[in-house]
């Protein structure tokens, strides 16, 4: 009997080999037949002689996923048919959602703000926990996009997070419902200085930043601070309309293919006039980094705070035969002036750290002063 498995296990192999062995020859390089051989040997041995019997898929999926961890890039990340769709719902805006605003803490996932009268803030969410678990998978290291589609889903279901809180694990359930949050926000200060926050760069970003700053117009602004301080970033074509409200001509972004495909982004030439302060934080990422890295080369205002996190490249999403499907890195960012900000990030004009000992936004008082001042 043991001998008649063995041969079963092996016939069912076959299966598993071929595909294999027809990922590898479209794999570009194929000088390294050692290797190749390598990996059709360890299919057969587990098939053969592993002490329980392994459904072909698995295997293949399992390669799948070693072979994209296998490019170090925390961006590039096979998705399984469930994420893959999650991922689809977002694009179409069809999705319930918890009502937060999240970003990177390091290695961490970080609630930046919690949206009033939201499930989040109903269920106790509070702006600065460092979400650990989302239905029991762990979000250490966890790509931002995979992280939100796994927050997201069907209005009416439930999600499960696990929490940090001044040091201490919380447990909380959150029922999902349809999210209709602004991602902008815009208030007048004193002697004219209009504030403008942006949380994150969604596909109606670009218009609510209009929108916004026409209204602080009609206020009788006179300057602008741009607060992008813990925006995870988004969508490209979001931050390239934003980046255009303040460049007024020139490129604003350009995207480097390695397959020569290089395209650049210019401004439209209708850029507003007015003295611009942009705060940056190491929490500002992707989008937020385009918009930085075009003021800051082109002189269309000064960057304050620290650096920024140094997203830098483009991922796009393949779709593979059995729903799933594979986000991969395809291009990178630079600035105006050719700048490759992935894992550098964009350096601030003017340095300023904030003090966790005092209440006081020292960065955004540095931003009042310097617009007061004139000093742009």
């Amino acid at each position: 009997m043991r001998g008649e498995n063995r041969t079963s296990w092996v016939l069912k192999g076959l299966g598993v080999l071929l595909i294999a062995l027809f990922l590898l020859f479209a794999v570009m390089a194929l000088t390294n037949y050692k290797n190749v051989g390598n990996l059709v040997s360890v299919v057969r041995l587990v098939q053969a002689e592993y002490l329980e019997q392994v459904d072909a898929g698995i295997l293949i999926e399992g390669a799948i996923k070693g072979m994209v961890e296998a490019l170090d890039d925390p961006y590039s990340s096979y998705l399984d048919p469930e994420i893959l769709q999650r991922f689809h719902e977002q694009i179409e805006m069809s999705f319930g959602g918890l009502g937060i605003v999240v970003g990177y803490q390091g290695e961490n996932l970080i609630v930046r703000k919690v949206f009033e009268d939201s499930p989040a803030e109903q269920s106790g969410i509070l702006a600065g926990d460092i979400i650990l678990e989302v239905d029991g998978t762990s979000t250490i290291g966890m790509d931002l996009e995979i992280a939100v589609g796994l927050m997201r889903g069907e209005v009416g279901t439930k999600v499960e997070l696990v929490l940090r809180r001044e040091g201490e694990p919380v447990r909380t359930i959150v029922t999902r419902a349809t999210i209709h949050t602004p991602t902008v926000d815009a208030e007048m200060l004193d002697d004219g200085i209009g504030y403008l926050t942006i949380y994150m760069f969604a596909y109606n970003t670009g218009s609510e930043t209009t929108y916004a700053i026409n209204s602080l117009e009609e206020q009788g602004m006179i300057s602008l601070i741009l607060d992008l301080r813990g925006n995870p970033g988004g969508e490209l074509n979001a931050a390239i309309t934003v980046a255009d409200l303040f460049v007024e001509n020139g490129p604003i972004v350009h995207i480097d293919h390695r397959a020569g495909t290089d395209k650049t982004h210019y401004a439209n030439g209708h850029a507003i006039n007015v003295p611009l302060v942009v705060l940056v934080d190491e929490n500002s990422a992707s989008a937020a980094e385009i918009v930085a890295g075009a003021v800051k080369d082109t002189g269309a205002g000064k960057l304050v705070g620290m650096k920024t996190y140094g997203k830098g490249v483009v991922q796009a999403v393949f779709p593979l035969a059995d729903e799933s499907g594979l986000k991969l890195t395809t291009a990178r960012y630079l600035t105006p002036d050719r700048h490759d900000l992935n894992r550098k990030g964009v350096a601030p004009d003017v340095v300023v750290e904030l003090d966790p000992g005092t209440e006081t936004d020292v960065q955004l008082e540095t931003a009042i002063s310097l617009l007061k001042a004139g000093n742009m």
